[in-house]
Protein backbone atom coordinates (compact mmCIF):
# COMPACT_ATOMS: atom_id res chain seq x y z
CA UNK A 1 0.00 0.00 0.00
CA UNK A 2 1.02 3.51 -0.79
CA UNK A 3 2.99 5.17 2.62
CA UNK A 4 0.16 7.95 2.36
CA UNK A 5 -2.78 6.20 1.97
CA UNK A 6 -1.43 3.90 4.95
CA UNK A 7 -0.93 6.66 6.92
CA UNK A 8 -4.16 8.39 6.05
CA UNK A 9 -5.73 4.87 6.91
CA UNK A 10 -3.94 4.46 10.32
CA UNK A 11 -4.65 8.08 10.77
CA UNK A 12 -8.67 7.86 10.56
CA UNK A 13 -8.65 4.49 12.76
CA UNK A 14 -6.59 6.70 15.34
CA UNK A 15 -8.52 9.45 14.89
CA UNK A 16 -11.89 7.62 15.67
CA UNK A 17 -9.99 6.25 18.85
CA UNK A 18 -8.99 9.76 19.68
CA UNK A 19 -12.28 12.11 18.13
CA UNK A 20 -15.03 9.63 19.63
CA UNK A 21 -13.85 9.34 22.89
CA UNK A 22 -12.77 13.12 23.51
CA UNK A 23 -16.32 13.95 21.74
CA UNK A 24 -18.10 11.76 24.14
CA UNK A 25 -15.60 13.49 27.06
CA UNK A 26 -16.68 16.75 25.28
CA UNK A 27 -20.35 15.91 26.29
CA UNK A 28 -19.64 16.43 29.77
CA UNK A 29 -19.11 20.00 28.79
CA UNK A 30 -22.88 20.56 29.01
CA UNK A 31 -23.35 18.41 31.65
CA UNK A 32 -21.19 20.04 34.13
CA UNK A 33 -21.84 24.01 33.41
CA UNK A 34 -25.76 22.93 33.84
CA UNK A 35 -25.00 21.69 37.40
CA UNK A 36 -22.23 23.74 38.96
CA UNK A 37 -21.53 27.26 38.45
CA UNK A 38 -18.57 28.53 37.42
CA UNK A 39 -16.81 28.66 40.61
CA UNK A 40 -17.43 24.91 40.74
CA UNK A 41 -16.49 24.13 37.24
CA UNK A 42 -13.24 26.04 38.06
CA UNK A 43 -12.73 23.88 41.04
CA UNK A 44 -12.93 21.03 38.74
CA UNK A 45 -10.24 22.37 36.38
CA UNK A 46 -7.81 23.13 38.47
CA UNK A 47 -8.14 19.12 39.62
CA UNK A 48 -7.59 17.95 35.84
CA UNK A 49 -5.11 20.85 35.43
CA UNK A 50 -2.89 18.86 38.21
CA UNK A 51 -3.97 15.28 36.49
CA UNK A 52 -2.54 16.77 33.46
CA UNK A 53 1.08 17.66 34.89
CA UNK A 54 1.11 14.44 36.48
CA UNK A 55 0.78 12.28 34.06
CA UNK A 56 3.59 13.75 32.10
CA UNK A 57 5.72 13.13 35.13
CA UNK A 58 4.51 9.18 35.21
CA UNK A 59 4.80 8.45 31.99
CA UNK A 60 8.56 9.90 32.03
CA UNK A 61 8.82 9.73 28.49
CA UNK A 62 8.49 6.01 27.95
CA UNK A 63 5.84 5.57 25.56
CA UNK A 64 8.21 7.63 23.01
CA UNK A 65 11.43 5.81 23.93
CA UNK A 66 9.04 2.03 23.50
CA UNK A 67 8.60 3.29 20.07
CA UNK A 68 12.32 4.12 18.98
CA UNK A 69 13.64 1.18 20.73
CA UNK A 70 10.12 -1.75 19.59
CA UNK A 71 11.07 -1.14 15.90
CA UNK A 72 15.02 -1.74 15.88
CA UNK A 73 15.12 -4.07 18.32
CA UNK A 74 15.55 -7.89 17.75
CA UNK A 75 14.70 -8.89 20.79
CA UNK A 76 11.25 -6.67 20.74
CA UNK A 77 9.74 -9.02 24.26
CA UNK A 78 12.43 -7.83 25.89
CA UNK A 79 11.70 -3.70 25.45
CA UNK A 80 8.37 -4.45 26.07
CA UNK A 81 8.80 -6.15 29.57
CA UNK A 82 11.77 -3.59 30.61
CA UNK A 83 9.04 -0.64 29.48
CA UNK A 84 6.29 -2.64 31.67
CA UNK A 85 8.89 -3.03 34.53
CA UNK A 86 9.86 0.52 34.93
CA UNK A 87 6.59 2.05 34.96
CA UNK A 88 5.24 -0.42 36.99
CA UNK A 89 7.59 0.18 40.02
CA UNK A 90 7.80 4.09 39.32
CA UNK A 91 3.71 4.10 39.64
CA UNK A 92 3.91 1.89 43.19
CA UNK A 93 6.61 4.14 44.24
CA UNK A 94 4.47 7.34 43.77
CA UNK A 95 1.19 5.92 44.95
CA UNK A 96 2.77 4.59 48.03
CA UNK A 97 4.77 7.98 48.59
CA UNK A 98 1.12 9.98 47.70
CA UNK A 99 -0.31 7.96 50.19
CA UNK A 100 1.60 8.87 52.75
CA UNK A 101 2.27 12.68 52.00
CA UNK A 102 -1.10 13.52 50.75
CA UNK A 103 -1.79 16.28 53.36
CA UNK A 104 0.96 17.63 52.26
CA UNK A 105 0.95 17.44 48.86
CA UNK A 106 -2.78 18.56 49.05
CA UNK A 107 -1.95 21.58 50.49
CA UNK A 108 1.11 22.56 47.64
CA UNK A 109 -1.71 21.79 45.30
CA UNK A 110 -4.58 23.63 46.27
CA UNK A 111 -6.36 20.30 46.19
CA UNK A 112 -9.14 19.54 49.42
CA UNK A 113 -7.70 16.43 50.78
CA UNK A 114 -11.16 14.00 50.65
CA UNK A 115 -10.24 14.57 46.92
CA UNK A 116 -6.42 12.51 47.33
CA UNK A 117 -6.87 9.03 47.31
CA UNK A 118 -9.23 9.84 44.03
CA UNK A 119 -6.45 11.69 42.17
CA UNK A 120 -3.59 8.88 43.39
CA UNK A 121 -5.82 5.93 42.23
CA UNK A 122 -6.68 7.64 39.04
CA UNK A 123 -3.19 8.75 38.13
CA UNK A 124 -1.55 5.35 38.43
CA UNK A 125 -3.84 3.51 36.79
CA UNK A 126 -3.86 5.40 34.33
CA UNK A 127 -0.14 5.34 33.81
CA UNK A 128 -0.32 1.49 33.89
CA UNK A 129 -2.06 1.60 30.84
CA UNK A 130 0.34 3.77 28.55
CA UNK A 131 3.16 0.74 27.57
CA UNK A 132 -0.14 -1.67 26.75
CA UNK A 133 -1.65 1.28 24.43
CA UNK A 134 1.45 2.03 23.17
CA UNK A 135 2.06 -1.61 22.23
CA UNK A 136 -1.02 -1.99 20.39
CA UNK A 137 -0.11 0.99 18.34
CA UNK A 138 3.46 -0.24 17.65
CA UNK A 139 1.68 -3.63 16.53
CA UNK A 140 -0.81 -1.98 14.20
CA UNK A 141 -3.58 -2.67 16.00
CA UNK A 142 -5.92 0.73 16.11
CA UNK A 143 -9.30 -1.05 15.84
CA UNK A 144 -8.74 -2.66 19.19
CA UNK A 145 -6.82 0.33 20.30
CA UNK A 146 -9.91 2.50 19.69
CA UNK A 147 -12.53 0.30 21.15
CA UNK A 148 -11.01 0.39 24.48
CA UNK A 149 -10.73 3.75 24.53
CA UNK A 150 -14.10 4.44 23.44
CA UNK A 151 -15.26 2.33 26.16
CA UNK A 152 -13.18 4.08 28.53
CA UNK A 153 -15.01 7.28 27.79
CA UNK A 154 -18.06 6.04 27.03
CA UNK A 155 -18.05 4.60 31.07
CA UNK A 156 -17.29 7.73 32.34
CA UNK A 157 -19.64 9.59 30.72
CA UNK A 158 -22.30 6.77 31.70
CA UNK A 159 -21.16 7.18 35.50
CA UNK A 160 -21.38 10.92 35.08
CA UNK A 161 -24.38 11.61 33.72
CA UNK A 162 -25.57 9.14 36.28
CA UNK A 163 -24.65 10.82 39.71
CA UNK A 164 -24.78 14.22 38.37
CA UNK A 165 -28.45 13.82 36.56
CA UNK A 166 -29.84 10.89 37.03
CA UNK A 167 -29.31 10.21 40.72
CA UNK A 168 -30.20 13.67 42.24
CA UNK A 169 -34.04 12.86 40.48
CA UNK A 170 -34.27 9.63 41.79
CA UNK A 171 -33.38 10.11 45.08
CA UNK A 172 -35.63 12.76 45.69
CA UNK A 173 -38.57 12.06 48.38
CA UNK A 174 -36.68 8.88 49.03
CA UNK A 175 -34.17 9.74 51.31
CA UNK A 176 -34.64 6.49 53.16
CA UNK A 177 -34.17 4.58 49.51
CA UNK A 178 -31.30 2.77 47.96
CA UNK A 179 -30.90 5.85 45.46
CA UNK A 180 -31.50 8.31 49.06
CA UNK A 181 -28.69 6.74 50.39
CA UNK A 182 -26.71 6.76 47.59
CA UNK A 183 -26.58 10.71 46.75
CA UNK A 184 -25.11 12.65 48.07
CA UNK A 185 -25.91 16.66 47.99
CA UNK A 186 -22.83 19.19 47.05
CA UNK A 187 -20.57 15.62 46.26
CA UNK A 188 -20.04 16.81 42.35
CA UNK A 189 -16.73 16.93 42.37
CA UNK A 190 -16.33 13.81 43.84
CA UNK A 191 -18.74 11.93 41.87
CA UNK A 192 -16.79 12.91 38.84
CA UNK A 193 -13.33 11.69 40.38
CA UNK A 194 -15.71 8.31 41.27
CA UNK A 195 -16.66 8.71 37.50
CA UNK A 196 -13.21 8.33 36.06
CA UNK A 197 -11.87 5.49 38.52
CA UNK A 198 -14.60 3.49 37.72
CA UNK A 199 -14.09 4.07 33.84
CA UNK A 200 -9.69 4.09 34.43
CA UNK A 201 -9.76 0.49 36.51
CA UNK A 202 -12.21 -1.16 33.67
CA UNK A 203 -9.75 0.16 31.20
CA UNK A 204 -6.61 -1.58 33.34
CA UNK A 205 -8.17 -5.07 33.17
CA UNK A 206 -9.12 -4.66 29.45
CA UNK A 207 -5.52 -3.95 28.73
CA UNK A 208 -4.17 -7.19 31.85
CA UNK A 209 -3.75 -9.04 28.70
CA UNK A 210 -0.43 -7.49 27.55
CA UNK A 211 0.69 -7.74 31.05
CA UNK A 212 -0.50 -11.92 31.58
CA UNK A 213 1.39 -14.40 30.01
CA UNK A 214 4.71 -12.74 29.55
CA UNK A 215 8.24 -13.63 30.39
CA UNK A 216 9.57 -10.82 32.37
CA UNK A 217 13.26 -9.71 31.86
CA UNK A 218 14.58 -6.26 33.25
CA UNK A 219 17.54 -4.96 30.91
CA UNK A 220 19.27 -2.73 32.78
CA UNK A 221 21.32 -1.33 29.92
CA UNK A 222 17.97 -1.06 27.22
CA UNK A 223 16.37 1.22 30.20
CA UNK A 224 19.41 3.04 30.61
CA UNK A 225 19.55 3.83 26.90
CA UNK A 226 15.56 4.08 27.02
CA UNK A 227 15.44 6.64 29.91
CA UNK A 228 18.64 8.89 28.01
CA UNK A 229 15.97 9.02 25.32
CA UNK A 230 12.98 9.78 27.29
CA UNK A 231 14.30 12.27 29.43
CA UNK A 232 14.29 15.84 27.03
CA UNK A 233 10.62 13.93 25.86
CA UNK A 234 9.65 14.53 29.39
CA UNK A 235 10.58 17.69 30.02
CA UNK A 236 9.30 18.92 26.99
CA UNK A 237 6.16 16.81 27.85
CA UNK A 238 6.28 18.85 31.24
CA UNK A 239 6.61 21.99 29.36
CA UNK A 240 3.59 21.25 26.86
CA UNK A 241 1.15 20.43 29.56
CA UNK A 242 2.59 23.93 31.23
CA UNK A 243 1.48 25.73 27.99
CA UNK A 244 -1.74 23.92 27.98
CA UNK A 245 -3.19 24.12 31.27
CA UNK A 246 -0.85 25.90 33.94
CA UNK A 247 -2.93 29.24 32.65
CA UNK A 248 -5.57 28.04 34.70
CA UNK A 249 -3.65 27.49 37.71
CA UNK A 250 -2.43 31.00 37.12
CA UNK A 251 -5.72 32.13 36.73
CA UNK A 252 -6.61 30.82 40.26
CA UNK A 253 -3.73 32.08 41.82
CA UNK A 254 -2.95 35.82 40.26
CA UNK A 255 -7.04 36.77 40.18
CA UNK A 256 -8.70 38.45 43.66
CA UNK A 257 -9.63 35.37 44.98
CA UNK A 258 -13.08 36.47 44.96
CA UNK A 259 -12.97 35.90 41.26
CA UNK A 260 -10.28 33.94 40.45
CA UNK A 261 -12.59 30.29 40.25
CA UNK A 262 -14.81 31.90 38.41
CA UNK A 263 -13.37 33.59 35.65
CA UNK A 264 -10.84 30.40 35.46
CA UNK A 265 -14.23 28.12 34.80
CA UNK A 266 -15.23 30.46 32.05
CA UNK A 267 -11.90 30.24 30.31
CA UNK A 268 -12.06 26.40 30.98
CA UNK A 269 -15.25 25.93 29.14
CA UNK A 270 -14.77 28.16 26.48
CA UNK A 271 -11.42 26.83 25.65
CA UNK A 272 -13.04 23.53 25.37
CA UNK A 273 -14.63 25.07 21.93
CA UNK A 274 -11.38 24.07 20.24
CA UNK A 275 -11.25 20.75 20.55
CA UNK A 276 -12.24 20.13 17.66
CA UNK A 277 -8.63 21.44 16.25
CA UNK A 278 -7.40 19.45 19.03
CA UNK A 279 -9.00 16.25 17.95
CA UNK A 280 -7.72 16.82 14.60
CA UNK A 281 -4.24 17.56 15.30
CA UNK A 282 -4.13 14.59 18.24
CA UNK A 283 -5.45 12.09 15.54
CA UNK A 284 -3.09 12.94 13.01
CA UNK A 285 0.18 12.92 15.74
CA UNK A 286 -1.07 9.56 16.49
CA UNK A 287 -0.90 8.07 12.90
CA UNK A 288 2.53 9.60 12.21
CA UNK A 289 4.17 9.67 15.45
CA UNK A 290 4.29 5.33 14.45
CA UNK A 291 5.25 6.67 10.76
CA UNK A 292 7.78 8.92 11.12
CA UNK A 293 9.97 5.94 12.47
CA UNK A 294 8.70 3.16 10.34
CA UNK A 295 9.80 5.07 7.33
CA UNK A 296 12.95 7.02 8.43
CA UNK A 297 14.98 4.14 6.35
CA UNK A 298 13.27 4.30 3.30
CA UNK A 299 14.06 6.42 0.57
CA UNK A 300 13.80 10.11 0.78
CA UNK A 301 11.25 10.24 3.45
CA UNK A 302 11.54 13.64 3.80
CA UNK A 303 9.54 13.91 0.52
CA UNK A 304 6.79 12.13 2.64
CA UNK A 305 7.06 14.40 5.47
CA UNK A 306 6.74 17.46 3.50
CA UNK A 307 3.34 16.14 2.05
CA UNK A 308 1.87 15.08 5.20
CA UNK A 309 2.57 18.78 6.98
CA UNK A 310 1.48 19.84 3.46
CA UNK A 311 -2.37 18.02 3.99
CA UNK A 312 -2.39 18.77 7.59
CA UNK A 313 -2.41 22.36 7.17
CA UNK A 314 -4.68 22.06 4.26
CA UNK A 315 -7.51 20.34 6.36
CA UNK A 316 -6.56 22.29 9.52
CA UNK A 317 -7.08 25.84 8.04
CA UNK A 318 -10.44 23.86 7.24
CA UNK A 319 -10.85 23.70 10.59
CA UNK A 320 -10.14 26.77 11.74
CA UNK A 321 -12.41 28.49 9.97
CA UNK A 322 -15.16 26.02 10.73
CA UNK A 323 -15.13 26.81 14.34
CA UNK A 324 -14.70 30.49 14.32
CA UNK A 325 -17.61 30.72 12.01
CA UNK A 326 -19.90 28.64 13.63
CA UNK A 327 -18.87 29.78 17.54
CA UNK A 328 -21.62 31.25 18.73
CA UNK A 329 -23.82 28.01 17.59
CA UNK A 330 -21.43 25.18 19.21
CA UNK A 331 -21.65 27.40 22.50
CA UNK A 332 -25.43 26.83 22.03
CA UNK A 333 -24.69 23.20 22.11
CA UNK A 334 -21.98 22.48 24.03
CA UNK A 335 -21.75 25.35 26.69
CA UNK A 336 -25.22 25.53 27.77
CA UNK A 337 -25.11 28.55 31.04
CA UNK A 338 -24.86 31.40 29.36
CA UNK A 339 -22.61 33.09 32.58
CA UNK A 340 -19.64 30.95 30.76
CA UNK A 341 -20.26 32.60 27.55
CA UNK A 342 -17.76 35.78 28.49
CA UNK A 343 -15.22 34.11 28.11
CA UNK A 344 -16.23 33.24 24.16
CA UNK A 345 -13.57 36.28 22.74
CA UNK A 346 -10.56 33.71 23.00
CA UNK A 347 -12.36 31.23 21.08
CA UNK A 348 -10.05 32.12 17.76
CA UNK A 349 -7.19 32.83 19.76
CA UNK A 350 -7.21 29.53 21.00
CA UNK A 351 -7.92 27.15 17.56
CA UNK A 352 -5.87 29.39 15.98
CA UNK A 353 -2.91 28.17 18.72
CA UNK A 354 -3.47 24.85 18.56
CA UNK A 355 -3.14 25.05 14.73
CA UNK A 356 -0.08 26.11 15.34
CA UNK A 357 1.06 23.43 18.37
CA UNK A 358 -0.40 20.91 15.49
CA UNK A 359 2.02 22.21 12.75
CA UNK A 360 4.55 21.91 15.54
CA UNK A 361 4.21 18.37 15.93
CA UNK A 362 4.36 17.82 11.86
CA UNK A 363 7.65 19.93 12.28
CA UNK A 364 9.22 17.78 15.34
CA UNK A 365 9.64 14.95 12.76
CA UNK A 366 13.35 15.81 12.16
CA UNK A 367 14.45 15.79 16.06
CA UNK A 368 12.88 12.43 16.53
CA UNK A 369 14.07 10.39 13.62
CA UNK A 370 17.57 11.60 13.82
CA UNK A 371 17.40 11.08 18.55
CA UNK A 372 18.23 14.90 18.98
CA UNK A 373 15.30 15.14 21.50
CA UNK A 374 17.04 17.60 23.48
CA UNK A 375 15.64 20.40 20.90
CA UNK A 376 12.24 19.07 21.34
CA UNK A 377 13.22 19.85 25.47
CA UNK A 378 14.73 23.18 24.73
CA UNK A 379 11.88 24.11 22.31
CA UNK A 380 8.94 23.10 24.76
CA UNK A 381 10.86 24.77 27.72
CA UNK A 382 11.37 28.31 25.77
CA UNK A 383 7.43 28.26 24.97
CA UNK A 384 7.16 27.10 29.15
CA UNK A 385 8.35 30.11 29.96
CA UNK A 386 6.47 32.30 27.57
CA UNK A 387 3.85 31.07 28.69
CA UNK A 388 4.27 31.71 32.25
CA UNK A 389 5.90 35.28 31.68
CA UNK A 390 2.71 36.55 29.49
CA UNK A 391 0.52 35.17 31.87
CA UNK A 392 2.12 36.32 34.93
CA UNK A 393 2.63 39.75 33.65
CA UNK A 394 -0.38 40.38 32.31
CA UNK A 395 -3.51 38.15 33.42
CA UNK A 396 -3.86 41.14 36.71
CA UNK A 397 -5.05 43.44 33.62
CA UNK A 398 -6.41 41.39 30.90
CA UNK A 399 -7.48 37.91 32.69
CA UNK A 400 -8.19 35.15 30.66
CA UNK A 401 -7.38 36.89 27.55
CA UNK A 402 -3.97 37.12 28.76
CA UNK A 403 -3.60 33.45 29.23
CA UNK A 404 -5.02 32.89 25.76
CA UNK A 405 -2.30 35.23 24.11
CA UNK A 406 -0.10 33.54 25.89
CA UNK A 407 -0.84 30.45 24.53
CA UNK A 408 -0.73 31.40 21.21
CA UNK A 409 2.70 33.23 21.33
CA UNK A 410 3.94 30.02 23.00
CA UNK A 411 3.06 28.07 20.39
CA UNK A 412 3.93 30.22 17.53
CA UNK A 413 7.01 30.77 18.64
CA UNK A 414 7.58 26.54 18.89
CA UNK A 415 6.65 26.04 15.30
CA UNK A 416 9.00 28.59 14.39
CA UNK A 417 12.00 27.71 15.92
CA UNK A 418 11.30 23.76 15.37
CA UNK A 419 11.15 24.61 11.73
CA UNK A 420 14.43 26.87 12.36
CA UNK A 421 16.55 23.92 13.71
CA UNK A 422 15.07 21.17 11.49
CA UNK A 423 16.48 23.29 8.20
CA UNK A 424 19.62 22.87 9.64
CA UNK A 425 19.78 19.17 10.59
CA UNK A 426 17.49 17.38 8.46
CA UNK A 427 16.05 20.00 5.73
CA UNK A 428 12.50 18.61 4.78
CA UNK A 429 11.06 20.14 1.37
CA UNK A 430 7.88 22.06 2.56
CA UNK A 431 5.99 24.28 0.31
CA UNK A 432 6.15 27.45 2.17
CA UNK A 433 4.38 29.55 -0.18
CA UNK A 434 1.12 26.78 -0.25
CA UNK A 435 1.36 26.73 3.72
CA UNK A 436 1.43 30.79 4.27
CA UNK A 437 -1.43 30.63 1.80
CA UNK A 438 -3.73 28.45 3.05
CA UNK A 439 -2.80 29.85 7.19
CA UNK A 440 -2.98 33.33 5.87
CA UNK A 441 -6.33 33.28 3.99
CA UNK A 442 -7.78 30.99 6.65
CA UNK A 443 -6.86 33.64 9.84
CA UNK A 444 -7.65 36.73 7.81
CA UNK A 445 -11.16 35.12 7.12
CA UNK A 446 -11.56 34.00 10.67
CA UNK A 447 -10.52 37.97 11.91
CA UNK A 448 -13.65 39.34 9.50
CA UNK A 449 -15.98 37.08 10.23
CA UNK A 450 -15.07 36.71 14.29
CA UNK A 451 -14.14 40.07 15.81
CA UNK A 452 -15.04 42.50 12.54
CA UNK A 453 -18.76 41.17 11.67
CA UNK A 454 -19.12 39.94 15.42
CA UNK A 455 -19.85 36.75 14.16
CA UNK A 456 -22.46 37.14 11.57
CA UNK A 457 -22.86 33.94 9.94
CA UNK A 458 -24.37 35.71 6.31
CA UNK A 459 -20.96 36.79 6.28
CA UNK A 460 -18.98 33.45 7.71
CA UNK A 461 -20.60 31.57 6.16
CA UNK A 462 -20.41 32.70 2.86
CA UNK A 463 -16.31 33.42 3.73
CA UNK A 464 -16.14 29.83 4.35
CA UNK A 465 -17.72 28.39 1.20
CA UNK A 466 -14.74 30.52 -0.61
CA UNK A 467 -12.09 29.21 1.22
CA UNK A 468 -13.48 25.72 0.45
CA UNK A 469 -13.61 26.45 -2.90
CA UNK A 470 -10.10 27.58 -3.16
CA UNK A 471 -9.17 24.02 -1.68
CA UNK A 472 -10.88 22.38 -3.67
CA UNK A 473 -9.70 23.85 -7.30
CA UNK A 474 -6.15 23.70 -6.04
CA UNK A 475 -5.61 20.41 -4.00
CA UNK A 476 -8.53 17.72 -5.77
CA UNK A 477 -6.69 16.09 -7.55
CA UNK A 478 -3.60 15.88 -4.40
CA UNK A 479 -6.40 14.92 -2.25
CA UNK A 480 -7.60 12.13 -4.61
CA UNK A 481 -4.06 10.16 -4.97
CA UNK A 482 -4.36 10.09 -0.96
CA UNK A 483 -8.16 9.63 0.02
CA UNK A 484 -9.58 7.05 -3.57
CA UNK A 485 -8.08 4.08 -4.53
Amino acid sequence: MNPLKKLFKQTAIYGLATVLPRMLSFLLVPIYTSVMPPGTYGEVTLIFTWFAIFNIFLAYGMETAFFRFYKDSENKKKVVSTALISLGVSSFIFLILGLLFKTTIATGLNIELRFMNYVLCILVLDALVIIPFAWLRANEKPIRYAIVKTLNVALNLGFNLFFLILLPNLATGENTGFFGKLYVPNFEISYILISNLIASSVTLLLMLRVYLGRAYVFDSDLWKRMITYAMPIMVAGIAFTINEVFDKYLLSELLPPDIAKSEMGKYAACYKLALFMTLFATAFRMGIEPFFFSHSDTKNPQKAYAQITNYFVVLGSIILLAVVVFADILKQWFVLNSSYWDAMSVVPIIVLASFFLGIYHNLSVWYKVTDRTKFGAYISLIGAVLTIVINVALIQYFSYVASAIATLVAYGTMMLLSFYFGRMYYPIPYNFRKIIFYLGISILFSIISFYIFDRNLYVGIPLLLIFLGLVYKLEIDNLKKVFVK
